[in-house]
């Protein structure tokens, strides 16, 4: 399992990219929270922005996940596991005022790109109380 990439993915680079072109600078594999283990894939410090581009096999996609037939046991364990970090990593966020969002590696990379986009300048518009904050 050391062969798979927990960061720069070709999903999450792809977003990465078109976010970045849009003009939004961002922080990659930060940890959002001090002491919290976890690190979101970008992360959006001043508005409080988390991004997360989820692996379909690893975190059990609803659409593509197909479980392994070799040692089912584990791997149930495994990938339930991750989908349950998950669902805590939100609510630990959302506790500490964050905004995540959440985005499959066979969605769109545009449409993230668009999602992300809106939800930063949304909360730049919000945080500055409706004036514009560059």
């Amino acid at each position: 399992m050391r062969g798979n990439r927990s960061r720069d993915t070709k999903p999450e680079i792809a977003i990465r990219r078109l976010v970045h072109a849009a003009g939004l600078r961002y922080r990659v594999a930060a940890k959002p929270l001090p002491g919290m283990r976890r690190t979101a894939d970008l992360l959006f410090g001043p508005t409080r922005v988390a991004v997360f581009v989820d692996g379909c096999f690893w975190h059990g996609c609803p659409e593509h996940f197909v479980p392994p037939k070799t040692n089912p046991d584990y791997w149930d364990a495994k990938i339930g596991g991750n989908a349950q970090r998950d669902r805590d990593t939100d609510e630990r966020l959302a506790e500490a005022g964050w905004l995540v969002l959440r985005f499959w590696e066979h969605q769109d990379p545009a449409e993230c790109a668009d999602v992300v986009t809106e939800a930063v300048s949304a909360r730049k518009r919000e945080l500055s109380g409706g004036k514009v904050l560059d």
